[in-house]
């Protein structure tokens, strides 16, 4: 009897899942953004909500959570209902980094979403500003190893991948440099230029025009292999750093146990427009390069990247 009631749980359980995901999508959707309007998640976001509006037929709505280092739009997404009507456009501070940096968090980057696919990732640009007497990588280590504590690198917060970029960096090159948080990449950028601090490793859309007018000096980019927004640029690992890579990235999620279909279907829909030209060049003039791929790899992806920044952020003590 027990087993004939378990067997017609599961059954029902299997049709009401299966209904859930006939036709869908059959209603808006909703992409959540834990950002303001106009930065780099927004503008990703917008632009894959107007192409699924135009191929579904079902208007796909950006709605703006910001706050708290994207915590607040995250834990809404977490809490949603697992339907697949609410997504969130994940980045690698809600869901590589902010578990470990704010440890009291209600909402768990792995165990409260289901990884949809991968959308772009953003190389972080090593400039300095042009008093400083070093053309390279090597150079940079050298003098930073002879000057201890003397040079400044600044970031648009504690916590940021521009902050957490350069505790990498240090880590690897056993160097020592003062970190100065911002409240913004406009200013970091500003005093860089303008000598007050000495480099930074920040989003490469930010520097790499003043790079190129030559008010501030381009070493590296952070990525494994050269950007397409600057190939001239070596990387960090080419130019002397084995072993380094951090990437700003961006991608989909549902909350967890949102249907697999569902899942699957937004993952092949992601896959389309990025290969869309109009899409891959207007992420291309971000500085960002589109991806893609499957959820399992994104779920991969993610767990290697909380497992990375785990350790950088617990080694540098960075706390808030």
């Amino acid at each position: 009897m027990i087993r004939a009631m378990l067997t017609s749980a599961a059954l029902a359980a299997g049709a009401a899942a299966a209904a859930q995901t006939q036709g869908y999508p059959n209603r808006p959707i909703r992409i959540l953004v834990a950002y303001t309007p106009a930065g780099t998640t927004d503008i990703l976001a917008r632009a894959l909500a107007q192409k699924m509006t135009e191929n579904w037929g079902q208007p796909v709505i950006v709605d703006n959570r910001p706050g708290a280092n994207g915590n607040i739009g995250t834990e809404i997404a977490a809490r949603a209902a697992p339907d697949g009507y609410t997504i969130l456009m994940g980045t690698a501070a809600t869901h590589s980094i902010n578990n470990t940096l704010y440890p009291g968090l209600s909402w768990d980057a792995v165990r409260d979403f289901a990884p949809i696919s991968l959308v772009a990732r953003v190389p972080n640009l090593l400039v300095v500003n042009n008093t400083l007497p070093v053309k390279s990588v090597k150079e940079l280590a050298a003098y930073a190893r002879a000057n201890p504590g003397k040079l400044t690198h600044g970031s648009p917060g504690n916590g940021s991948t521009a902050h957490l970029s350069m505790e990498l960096f240090k880590s690897l090159t056993g160097t020592s440099m003062v970190h100065v948080p911002y409240k913004g990449s406009a200013a970091v950028l500003a005093d860089v230029m303008a000598g007050q601090i000495s480099l930074t490793m920040d989003n490469i859309p930010v520097y790499l025009p003043h790079a190129r007018a030559g008010k501030i000096r381009a070493l590296a980019v952070s990525s494994a292999a050269r950007t397409v927004a600057a190939p001239e640029i070596p990387t960090v690992a080419e130019a002397g750093v084995a072993g380094f890579e951090a990437v700003s990235w961006f991608g989909l999620l549902a909350p967890a146990q949102a249907p697999k279909p569902v899942v699957e279907a937004l993952a092949a829909e992601t896959a389309r427009i990025l290969k869309l030209p109009d899409v891959s060049k207007r992420i291309s003039d971000l500085g960002a390069e589109p991806v893609g791929g499957t959820p399992a790899q994104y779920a991969a992806f993610i767990q290697s990247e909380i497992v990375k920044w785990r350790k950088v952020i617990l080694a540098a003590g960075v706390k808030l």
